[in-house]
């Protein structure tokens, strides 16, 4: 003891019970300590000089990569009650096995034969449609066989003025030959009047001649009556010829009117029938959809509903079920300070609940039980919490099979290779780790 203090500790503290107060009474005591010192400071010194991975460590939860193949829920197309619950928690499923069977409890769909009552009004209405487009087909053979008649009426009356024309040409020659043969009587009458006046001629040559006259006469009187007959003949046909459309219009007219009636039945059938058809498709896949399919192959896990006879809504979740798919990855957080050091195709190292890891995040080749990914998506915005989901699936290495979404895990992004005191030096000042281009 050195005894530097004024105050002494001699007759108050027994030394002898007390193993420091000996160490401090031996010479070589505080050189093992300065060697101890300084072998501590060397060996720290060293460490700080040593390689360290820089590292991006956060947490994630397992899911897989195709969407279709994530966990679902299975929900109602329509109101219902539940008639028939078919499967049960666990129950492996493949698509379209039936799940649950609805009953319909709106007013408008309860009727057991509303199918076949809408099917038979279907039918009906594609009848009368039938009807009356053929009554149509009908009206329409029926115009054209009028407008073949007011055809051939044409030709006729054009054919009957072309002949009475020619017969009061005919009667007009008769006419010129008679008033000639009348004339030249008429002269030889005088002629032989004149001569039985001098004496010249007998009485009887006179009353020859006469009755020759009268017979000119009578022969012209018919010309120009039968001229006259053929004249009105040909006025008559003109004018018949001029009334054959009106002796069809009519008809047409009617027969047209009959025809456009008939086509607005019939397209007034036809948007009924099409009203109905609609109506009736409706109603088959709505009775398709009381029974609720399995969209695809996976195991049902949780039903959600309590069970048979309860009342569900539209888009009401009656099971969940869990895909059987494959192609995992993990949902991965990453903080927004972190993020530009995260690019596509980067390694990521995880830890999976459940799996026992020695892990030196410093050190990636000392570190057992992590399994290897890699980076395939980022997304553009960040999360509620400010982090960024990073989609990473699985890697070289085959992650094990029991590893199930869900799960959570803990990824581990290695980046550059720095001393240990320059990665103290950043994490003292809370720097991110450098940035690099992959």
């Amino acid at each position: 003891m050195l005894n530097l203090s004024p105050t002494s500790i001699e007759g108050r503290v027994h030394t002898e019970r007390y193993r420091a107060f000996g160490m401090l009474r031996s010479r070589y005591t505080g050189r093992w300590a300065r060697r101890a010192f300084l072998a501590f400071t060397t060996v720290v010194i060293a460490m700080l000089f040593l390689p360290w991975t820089q590292n991006i460590q956060s947490t994630g939860r397992v899911t897989v990569l195709d969407p279709a193949g994530r966990p679902q829920v299975v929900p109602t197309a329509i109101p219902g009650r539940i008639e028939r619950l078919l499967v049960r928690d666990g129950d492996f499923v493949v698509p379209g096995d039936t799940l649950a069977v609805l009953s319909e409890v709106q007013q408008d769909y309860v009727d057991p034969e509303l199918l076949a009552r809408t099917e038979a009004q279907l039918a009906a209405k594609q009848s009368a449609a039938s009807a009356y487009r053929g009554k149509a087909e009908a009206l329409t053979r029926q115009i054209q066989a009028l407008r073949a008649a007011q055809s051939v009426a044409g030709s006729t009356a054009l054919n009957d003025i072309e002949r009475a024309r020619l017969l009061a040409h005919s009667d007009s020659l008769n006419y010129a030959a008679a008033a000639a043969g009348l004339a030249v009587a008429q002269a030889q009458y005088d002629r032989q009047r004149t001569l039985y006046d001098q004496g010249l001629k007998s009485l009887t040559e006179l009353e020859a001649r006469t009755v020759g006259l009268q017979n000119a006469r009578a022969e012209e009187n018919a010309a120009r009556n039968a001229w006259d007959r053929s004249r009105a003949a040909l006025r008559n046909a003109l004018l018949a010829s001029s009334n054959v459309p009106n002796d069809y219009g009519d008809a047409l007219a009617k027969a047209e009117s009959d025809l456009r009636s008939a086509e607005a039945s019939a397209a007034d059938a036809d948007g009924a029938a099409a009203v109905l058809a609609n109506t009736l498709a409706n109603l088959r896949q709505r009775s398709a959809w009381r029974y609720i399919l399995a969209p695809q192959a996976g195991r049902v896990t949780r039903l959600l509903q309590a069970g048979i006879g309860e009342m569900v809504d539209a888009g009401v979740p009656v099971l969940t079920l869990v895909p059987d798919a494959t192609g995992r990855a993990v949902e991965w957080k990453v903080a927004a300070m972190d993020l530009p050091l995260i690019h596509v195709g980067s390694e990521v190292r995880f830890l999976f609940d459940g799996w026992p890891a020695l892990v030196f995040s410093g050190w990636p080749e000392m570190t057992f039980g992590t399994f290897s990914g890699r980076v395939v998506a980022i997304d553009q915005t960040s999360n509620e919490d400010g982090t960024f989901r990073v989609l990473v699936a699985e890697g070289d290495g085959h992650w094990p099979e029991a590893v199930r979404p869900g799960s959570g895990a803990r990824g581990i992004a290695l980046l550059n290779r720095v001393p240990v005191w320059y990665e103290l030096w950043r994490q003292l000042n809370g720097f991110p780790p450098d940035f690099y281009k992959p």
